[in-house]
């Protein structure tokens, strides 16, 4: 294969960055070129709720010079992203719309969950990654308006959380506190303990093996750290805190050039540190590992699996599946009623595969919605499956976009509710994803009603399709008179979705 040249474009909070790489034949990745410009749009963003026209001029003479890089390189396609920044403007229409007329690009706004996941994919390419995660390891993900901490134990993702702490709402506590900069880092530090408690509380009870950084500045601070074995970028905890300790006795500007940054007065550098440094502690990790990627990375990697150009070596699906068994977990609703019906659904989901017209895609957001079907009535018996949608929504799934998580609350909500016309949903949903719903919502019905009493009273199932019919047959070991009593009840939804009649049938097994 030749040479293939690609552009990443990211729009973040504080920086407009441009990363320039070459896909070679033998599936690697090679940046040849790394652009960044500051442009506030943070600032505006968040004090305001809009984005002033004096910074959108800034962002689009910004983006055109990018433009012109691109035409020099010859790159032959590119990606642009930019962050909730813009979905927190009231303006953010009006500015993809003068990006598009003026440079010509398309930008696609995500969001935090799908914006921490194109990050993440940078490091789990990494065989380093794999090995780290065998012990334990949480990956932090710095940005401007908050991180995100995404922990992983004996190879499986454990939890993803975002923390509203980010380095340029930290400046700006720095900035209202200039008088006593001592005192506001003492405060900083304490604001930051302080929202870590929880996840210390809930997730981190045992320690890390390594925190793997990810964000501005961490890079140059392993530089220094690191002179002599800068391949790995791996140092002790100690180390990394006793370095940070050193440099908070240093002014801005002795820190700027001792790390060689190329403002010497970047009002950021400060709320960074102090991050790195409570993220290290609270975690109580061994080691730290900086890989020195950021999301332009991930956008290539993204481009380069999609297209077949790089070959993965981490399984993101399994990643979804785990953080949906360990949000089940945490609400206490996982059971093997829920292993059950995954296994149900699953079966029928495939059995019916030219009859939906579903995907694989599709089939994990039905596994992901199964085993997260009953974490409602851990708030709410009598309103669990509106309990359940405002739980997943309100959760990070990393990997899943906010489309797709939407679709995996209605299939649990109408799991038991009656699913309305499109008209009244959308707002949430484009048509073929409301079908998706009414799909996925049946099949999950019609695997409920096989198990009714929770007690998986059936072995060796058996499901085909025979005319208009699908034949469920199945061998029991106890009387399953509940489930077929509630079957043609529960499955009328079914037959109206997909025009086919379940059809249960028993091949009773005696215990003599």
């Amino acid at each position: 294969m030749a040479l293939q040249t690609f552009a990443a474009i990211y729009i973040g909070t504080y920086e407009v960055s441009l990363k320039i790489f070459e896909f070679s034949g033998k599936k690697k990745i090679h940046e040849i070129d790394h652009i960044r410009s500051r442009v506030e749009l943070g600032r505006d963003a968040y004090t305001k709720g809009v984005i002033g026209y004096e910074l959108v001029d800034e962002l689009c003479d910004t983006l055109e010079e990018f433009s012109d890089i691109m035409k020099g390189y010859k790159v032959d396609q590119y990606e642009a992203y930019a962050s909730a920044v813009l979905r927190d403007s009231s303006n953010e229409l009006f500015i993809l719309d003068q990006i598009r007329l003026r440079t010509g690009f398309q930008v696609q706004v995500i969001s935090n969950s799908e914006h921490r996941f194109i990050s993440y994919k940078s490091v789990a390419g990494r065989e380093e990654f794999e090995k780290m995660i065998q012990s334990s390891a949480a990956v932090v993900d710095v940005g401007g308006a908050g991180l995100q901490i995404t922990l992983f134990r004996t190879g499986s993702l454990v939890t993803t959380q975002h923390v509203v702490l980010g380095t340029l709402r930290l400046s700006d506590l720095l900035r209202d506190r200039s008088k006593s900069l001592v005192m506001a880092e003492k405060q900083i530090e304490e604001l930051i303990n302080k929202k870590l408690e929880t996840l210390r509380h809930l997730y981190l009870k045992e320690e890390v093996q390594y925190i793997i950084f990810m964000g501005d500045y961490c890079m140059e601070l392993m530089r220094h750290l690191d002179k002599n074995n800068q391949q790995d970028n791996i140092v002790r905890t100690e180390k990394f805190l006793k370095y940070i300790g050193k440099l908070q006795k240093k002014t801005i500007e002795e820190i700027s050039t001792e790390l060689n940054l190329a403002n010497d007065n970047d009002p950021l550098i400060v709320p960074s540190i102090l991050l790195f440094k409570a993220l290290a502690e609270n975690m109580k990790s061994h080691q730290v590992w900086v890989p020195g990627v950021n999301i332009n990375d991930g956008i290539a990697y993204s481009y380069a699996e999609r297209n077949h150009l790089v070959r993965s070596i981490h399984d993101f699906e399994q990643d979804i599946i785990s953080a949906a068994m360990n949000l089940s977990r945490h609400y206490f609703s996982y059971s093997p009623h829920i292993e059950a019906l995954t296994q149900m659904s699953t079966k029928i989901f495939d059995t019916m595969k030219k009859t939906h017209g579903l995907g694989n895609r599709e089939k994990l957001l039905l596994e992901v919605a199964t085993i997260l079907h009953d974490c409602g009535k851990y708030v709410s018996f009598a309103n669990s499956p509106e309990c359940a949608y405002q739980i997943i929504m309100s959760s990070e799934i990393i990997g899943l976009t906010h489309l797709e998580r939407e679709i995996v609350a209605l299939t649990v909500l109408y799991n038991t509710l009656p699913l309305p016309q499109y008209e009244e949903l959308s707002d949430k949903l484009d048509q073929y994803s409301y079908m998706v719903v009414a799909k996925l919502s049946a099949i999950l019905r019609l695997s409920n009603a096989l198990d009714q009493s929770h007690k998986q009273k059936f072995k060796n199932l058996r499901i085909s399709i025979k005319g208009k019919e699908l034949i469920i047959t199945v061998e029991s070991f106890e009387d399953i008179s509940l489930e077929q009593a509630l079957f043609e009840e529960k499955t009328a939804y079914f037959e109206s979705v997909f025009s086919i009649k379940p059809v249960l049938k028993e091949k009773r097994i005696y215990n003599f």
